[in-house]
C-alpha cells in the first residue's frame, strides 16, 4: 500500500511540474511550425507569472489571474514579434534580448509594487477539480483525473492542435509558412501574418503557464521561472513537433522533477543536486539529439523578405 500510494504521489507531482512545460511547448510548437523560434518564451514565462500574480490580486480570482497573465505573455511576445517578424531581427539575439528584459522588468515591477525586500504574496488559489468518478481510479484517478483546470486544458490543447496542424488547411498552411515561406506565398499565404499570430499565441500560452505557475504555488518570487521557458524548448523537440508527444515529453520532464521527492521519501541517500540538474541534463540530451532524433521545419529562425501583411 505504501508504494503504491509513493507512485500516485509520483505520478501526481510528474502532472503537476509537467503542466506549465505542456502549454509553454505547445504554443512554442505552433510558433516553430511557422518558422520562428522564441528563445524570449521564458520572459513571457515569468511575464505571465507575474500577470497572473497581478491579476488574482486585483479580481480576487484565479481565472482571472489565468487571463492576464495569458494577455500579458501575448504582451511580450508581440514585442518580440515586431522586431523578429516585422524587422527581421535576428531570434536568437531578439529572443535573449527579450528574455532578459522580462526578467529584469518584472522584478522591477515586483519591487515596485510590494517593495525593495518584496513580500510574501498570498494568491487565490487554482485549486484542482476532480472528474467525477474517474478520479477514483486506484493510481491513475489522482494524478490524471483531479489536477488543476489548467492541467486539462493543457491536454485539450494538445488533442485540438495536433487535429489543427495535420488535419485542417490552416495547419497546413501553417507548416509551409515554416517549411518554404518563399513556396507558401507564391500559393497565397501570407507569411509574415501567420509568423505573427503563431509567434504572439506562443506567447500567450507561455503566460498561461507563468500564470498557473505563481497560482498553483500560491505566490510569486522573482525569477520564479527557473528556466522553464528554456526547457520547454527542449519539450517540444523531444515531442518531434507533435502536440500530442509535446504534452507526454512534458510529462516526462516533470516526473524528472518530481523524482527527487520520491528518492527523499524512499530514503535513498543521493544528493538532492542531482535531481535538481536531472530535468537540465535531459534538455542538453533531448538538444543534442541524444534522446529520439527529429527534423526541425526547415525555415526555423531563418529570416524572411518583408512583404505586406
Amino acid at each position: 500500500m505504501a508504494e503504491l500510494a509513493l507512485l500516485t504521489s509520483f505520478l501526481a507531482a510528474s502532472v503537476r511540474l509537467g503542466v506549465p512545460l505542456a502549454l509553454a511547448a505547445l504554443g512554442e510548437t505552433v510558433s516553430e511550425r511557422a518558422g520562428v523560434i522564441n528563445i524570449g518564451l521564458e520572459g513571457s514565462l515569468i511575464a505571465g507569472a507575474l500577470g497572473g500574480a497581478l491579476g488574482a490580486l486585483a479580481w480576487s480570482s484565479a481565472f482571472g489571474g489565468i487571463l492576464t497573465g495569458a494577455a500579458v505573455g501575448a504582451l511580450v511576445a508581440v514585442v518580440f514579434a515586431a522586431f523578429v517578424v516585422g524587422l527581421n531581427t535576428d531570434q536568437i539575439i531578439t529572443g535573449t534580448a527579450i528574455t532578459m528584459g522580462g526578467l529584469g522588468v518584472t522584478g522591477a515591477v515586483y519591487q515596485a509594487r510590494f517593495g525593495l525586500t518584496g513580500t510574501t504574496l498570498t494568491l487565490p488559489p487554482l485549486s484542482s477539480v476532480p472528474v467525477p468518478l474517474l478520479h477514483r481510479i486506484p493510481v491513475l484517478g489522482p494524478a490524471l483525473f483531479d489536477q488543476a483546470p489548467t492541467a486539462y486544458f493543457a491536454v485539450v490543447m494538445g488533442i485540438l492542435l495536433w487535429y489543427g496542424l495535420f488535419r485542417t488547411e490552416w495547419g497546413l498552411e501553417l507548416r509551409a509558412v515554416g517549411e518554404s515561406p518563399d513556396a507558401a506565398q507564391a500559393a497565397g499565404v501570407r507569411v509574415r501574418w501567420t509568423r505573427f499570430w503563431a509567434t504572439v499565441f506562443g506567447g500567450l500560452m507561455a503566460g498561461i503557464a507563468g500564470a498557473h505557475l505563481a497560482l498553483d504555488s500560491g505566490t510569486f518570487i522573482e525569477g520564479m521561472s527557473g528556466g522553464r521557458g528554456f526547457i520547454a524548448l527542449a519539450v517540444v523537440v523531444l515531442g518531434r513537433w507533435n502536440p500530442l508527444w509535446v504534452v507526454v515529453a512534458a510529462i516526462f520532464f516533470g516526473g524528472a522533477s518530481a523524482l527527487q521527492f520520491s528518492m527523499q521519501a524512499l530514503g535513498w541517500d543521493v544528493p538532492h543536486q542531482f535531481f535538481l540538474a536531472l530535468p537540465y541534463l535531459l534538455t542538453l540530451a533531448a538538444l543534442a539529439g541524444w534522446v529520439g532524433r527529429a527534423r526541425a521545419p526547415s525555415a526555423l529562425a531563418h529570416p524572411w523578405p518583408k512583404t505586406s501583411i
